[in-house]
């Protein structure tokens, strides 16, 4: 019997020693858990301002490592445009009830991060005069916000400008057409070009700000326009390799149009032995592009006034594209120059 009670007795001990072991490691495991996470730790003083911080958030704040930091010290740290609204925040957490948020920028030199500060408000949630929370990074979710906010803000910055080309088009084609039916078709082949522009209206690897390369916006443009059951080859495209922004795609797309539009109709395109090459130079300040003609019927210097869709294009090059368009009538086939200014033509 005495042994029996011996061996109970030995047994609390063991089960005290035990339990103590487990909660060592459930701890350790859980602190592995918190550092897989990326979460950092905090603790703040609300009488002397004192901070204490684990070894993450010094990491993450970039500051060398001590006891205690000041929440000044940090301040200096944050963003000039987030440093008043974050000190408001901190102070008025100890009157918040219930769980508080705040994100913030900091700066590292030349690197922000946004940073996600966490805790438990209302002063019956502190212990010896401290309160608690985290600290998160949080600069990737922030850029991808920033980064959805930006396309939404450009695609509906497009479709305004789209609609307002739209109407100005409408305009343009009513005082040119003299049937309904005529107005139709021209409308539909103008807006038909838009919509080939946009298509190629892509951003180039490694050239930021481009919207597509000059040569495949001209060569998806010409596309409908080259009869290949005439012969492959007609229409020719050779460009410099060159970047094309978004705002001068949609008027380089016009501009092209009714040049292609006019051929069709007394040019080079409207025979079957016609041939149109587009080339191109570039000097300091401007691209030359050279619209040459030839095979169509004789060609012949108009007398008429310009048309509407002539003014379009000398509008458009000279107010958007900073440059001017001249023509050399040649009996043999015409040659149209378009001069452009390269920064408006990256824009």
């Amino acid at each position: 019997m005495s042994k029996t009670k011996n061996a109970d007795a030995g047994n609390p001990p063991a089960a005290a020693a035990a339990d103590e072991l487990l909660a060592i490691w459930e701890e350790k495991h859980l602190r592995r858990a918190i550092e897989a996470a990326g979460v950092a730790l905090w603790s703040w003083n609300v009488d002397t301002d004192r901070l204490t911080m684990d070894e993450k958030a010094y990491e993450l704040w970039g500051v060398p490592k001590s006891r205690e930091v000041l929440f000044e010290d940090l301040s200096q740290h944050i963003h000039p445009a987030d440093r008043d609204r974050v000190k408001a925040a901190f102070t008025a957490t100890r009157a918040i009830f219930g769980s508080y948020e705040i994100d913030f920028r900091i700066m590292l030199g030349d690197e922000i991060r946004w940073i996600s500060a966490r805790g438990q408000g209302d002063d019956s949630g502190m212990i010896n005069r401290m309160m608690f929370g985290v600290f998160l990074d949080v600069t990737g979710r922030k850029q991808a916000e920033e980064g959805h906010e930006l396309l939404a803000g450009e695609m509906s910055h497009r479709v305004k400008n789209l609609l307002a080309i739209a109407s100005s088009l409408t305009q343009i084609s009513s005082r040119s057409a003299t049937t309904t039916a005529d107005m139709a078709s021209q409308l539909t082949e103008r807006l038909t070009a838009l919509g080939r522009a946009h298509d190629v209206v892509r951003p180039i690897p490694g050239e930021e700000g481009k919207a597509a390369l000059l040569g495949d916006l001209l060569s998806v443009l010409l596309a409908p326009y080259d009869d290949t059951g005439a012969f492959a080859g007609r229409i020719r495209v050779a460009v410099p390799r060159m970047g094309v922004g978004e705002k001068a795609a949609t008027t380089l797309a016009m501009v092209i149009h009714e040049l292609a539009t006019n051929s069709m109709k007394y040019g080079c395109l409207s025979a079957a032995t016609g041939m149109l090459d587009v080339s191109a130079t570039v000097d300091d300040q401007d691209i030359l592009v050279v619209w040459t003609e030839q095979g169509g019927p004789p060609v012949r210097a108009p007398t008429l006034p310009p048309g509407y869709g002539t003014k379009l294009v000398e509008r458009s090059l000279s107010g958007q594209l900073g440059g001017s368009i001249s023509y050399d009538w040649a009996e043999d086939g015409t040659v149209i120059t378009l001069r452009m200014n390269k920064s408006r033509l990256a824009a």
